[in-house]
């Protein structure tokens, strides 16, 4: 709430007297704990100097707070402050921070998703200071020698709806989006975000030899503000733009696009509010769109703005899928390789051959050869997760080279069973450090193990394993085209306890898809199941996502989660107290308000539409300690 800092009733040489005519300006300082903003005086001397000119709202200061310098952003100009109040003078003009209009958008994703405004506008300041904005230019879209033409089909997409609705693109994950791109940049001056930086900054050369001035953030902040194509990451989408036109945001769905950090903010929901705002057109791309997206964008009424490739073309843009049916084989003895695909596994199809396996570590279950007693933490109860260190990691003077793990604590303890003092232990649950070992073995060629932190060039260099093994981020990894994607037990990703278990699992099969490249490309999806006839894997298989969204819509309409209603997660030391202050709200008990829990430590939030979410955030009053609210929550 604006408010004004009090410095005393005495003035003094840079504190001038109440009533003095100059100019005042609200500023919110950036600091975390403070979400108020404060009355402050513009020094005579800047009118002399030209700063007084430069001054701004979204102008980035530095004022006195509480005794110390901070920094902080202009939020309003000419303001009239409180009778009988001294008022202390700005302290310096750092330089061009968010225009008004991000500023009022700040303040929105502030309410929706619970947070401060000021986290919001760092995020839609400059990295470096900037003292001023580079000349204006005009926005150039394609020129018609363009060697990747602007594609008409999209055309009805980029153009704004007059109802501000978003328009959804189905793209199969083999077909090439530049001339969806080509198509919104000939509109004008365009915001075009990206799930990772590598892929914003390949996009970015491709638009820049098509012709097409571009600014690739954050390297370019103050460059995006002057016109042409912005091309960035989440955090892009606070972006200055010259006079936004368009907004694309490519795999919509990508869960890269939504902060981790509190509060939970989703890059595709901020731009979608942005484009309405400005009149823009704004297009959402997906080769397996989000229920949010399709509901955004009008699914299910007569002038939905759904754009959905022909069959034909969308078979092409999807690989050959090989469901692996293992419903009869032996769930313990038959392990994890299915005999179908040992002759892909050595390569017979061709390399490179890419094993997918969503569990860490070397074991997540074990038994004892002995006692059949499983592995656990005597203190925790936790099952004990079973690691091992590399060939040439240095454990220390007499250190294990192998041990048991609490996932609770960390705590090591030797591979000794509790109850009967057994050292031997059968896998039940493999994690991918044990499933690089048994390939080795059953491929007969090296197998190399990749994970988040794996180098991007360690994986192409000359003579690596053409024989990969890793959770998914292996599928993010990788910058190459791959013969082969193998899903080594797909089924824990469709029966996952998640809201969103069966989008994220079509999101999955669609990466792998992308890096395996079109029909034409001659790369295979292999999948091992025992629900071949699942809707995601059917869907997968005929090369048509939408037969996912009926039985998908339908379950979440009847559950009240989004996009048919609101959910927040709230966690931490002080989360008890703050929900025992929620429930305690006069008029909470409203319909389709409801909290779950508490279920490990955490409860939901259940409202039924984000503005009711919102305001009945915003009444609690939060207590001291650590807590989290989680806006729309990923994996709830």
């Amino acid at each position: 709430m604006p408010g004004t800092e009090v410095s005393g009733t005495v003035a003094g040489p840079d504190v001038p007297r109440v009533g003095s005519p100059q100019r005042v300006v609200r500023v919110l300082p950036d600091v975390a704990a403070i979400d108020r903003a404060f009355d402050y005086l513009v020094p005579e001397a800047w009118a002399d100097d030209g700063r007084g000119d430069r001054l701004t709202v979204g102008s980035r200061v530095r004022v006195v707070l509480h005794g110390r310098r901070v920094a902080g952003w202009v939020v309003a100009d000419h303001v009239e402050p409180p009778a009988g109040v001294a008022l202390r003078p700005l302290a310096r003009l750092s330089g061009v921070g968010p225009t008004p209009e991000l500023i009022d958008l700040a303040r929105w994703a502030a309410r929706r998703w619970a947070g401060p405004v000021s986290g919001f506008l760092a995020t839609a300041s400059s990295p470096t200071m900037v003292e001023a904005l580079p000349a204006s230019r005009s926005p150039a879209g394609p020129p018609a020698a363009s060697p990747t033409p602007a594609d008409p089909r999209f055309e009805a997409a980029v153009s704004p709806d007059p109802a501000g609705r978003p328009a959804v693109v189905r793209l199969p994950p083999g077909d090439d989006p530049m001339g969806l791109l080509l198509a919104a940049a000939r509109q004008g001056d365009a915001l075009v975000l990206v799930p990772t930086a590598d892929r914003a900054d390949r996009i970015a050369r491709r638009l820049r030899r098509a012709g097409v001035p571009v600014a690739s953030m954050p390297r370019d902040w103050a460059r995006a503000a002057t016109g042409g194509v912005v091309v960035g990451s989440r955090a892009a989408a606070w972006a200055p733009v010259g006079d936004l036109c368009c907004a694309v945001v490519l795999d919509e769905h990508d869960e890269a696009y939504r902060e981790e950090r509190s509060p939970t903010w989703n890059a595709r929901d901020v731009v979608v509010e942005r484009a309405r705002r400005a009149g823009a057109a704004c297009v959402l791309v997906s080769p397996v769109p989000s229920l949010e997206s399709m509901a955004a964008a009008g699914h299910g009424s007569d002038d939905h703005r759904l754009v959905e490739p022909s069959r034909s073309d969308e078979r092409v843009g999807w690989p050959v899928v090989d469901l692996v049916d293992r419903r009869r084989d032996d769930p313990v003895r038959s392990g994890l390789f299915s005999p179908a695909i040992v002759d892909v596994l050595r390569g017979d199809g061709g390399d490179p051959v890419v094993c997918v396996l969503n569990r860490k570590g070397r074991s997540r279950l074990l038994a004892c050869d002995g006692c059949g007693e499983l592995a656990r933490c005597v203190d925790h109860g936790s099952i004990l997760v079973h690691e091992r260190a590399d060939a040439d990691a240095d454990t220390g003077p007499g250190g294990p080279d192998e041990w048991l793990r609490c996932p609770v604590d960390d705590g090591r303890r030797p591979v000794v069973c509790d109850p009967c003092g057994a050292t031997r232990f059968r896998n039940l649950r493999a994690g991918v450090s044990r499933v690089r070992e048994e390939l080795e073995a059953l491929a007969g060629r090296p197998v190399a193990e990749v994970t988040a932190d794996s180098p991007v060039a360690d994986l192409a260099r000359p003579g690596a394993p053409s024989l990969l093994v890793g959770t998914e981020a292996v599928l993010h990894r990788l910058e190459r085209r791959v013969a082969r994607v193998v899903f080594l037990e797909f089924d824990q990703e469709l029966l996952a306890p998640r809201q969103r278990a069966a989008e994220q699992a079509l999101t999955l099969l669609a990466r792998a898809a992308r890096l395996l490249g079109p029909r034409t490309a001659g790369g295979r999806l292999v999948v091992q199941t025992r629900q071949p006839d699942h809707e995601v894997l059917q869907a997968v298989l005929h090369a048509d996502p939408a037969r996912v969204v009926p039985g998908e819509a339908a379950r979440r309409r009847l559950l009240g989660l989004p996009p048919f209603g609101a959910l927040a997660r709230v966690s931490g030391a002080a989360a008890e107290e703050y929900v025992r202050r929620l429930e305690a709200l006069p008029g909470r008990s409203g319909p389709g308000v409801d909290v779950l829990g508490p279920r490990d430590g955490s409860w939901l939030v259940r409202a039924p539409d984000p503005e009711v979410l919102a305001d009945l955030l915003a009444a609690v009053e939060r207590p001291g300690g650590r807590l989290r609210v989680e806006v729309d929550p990923a994996r709830a």
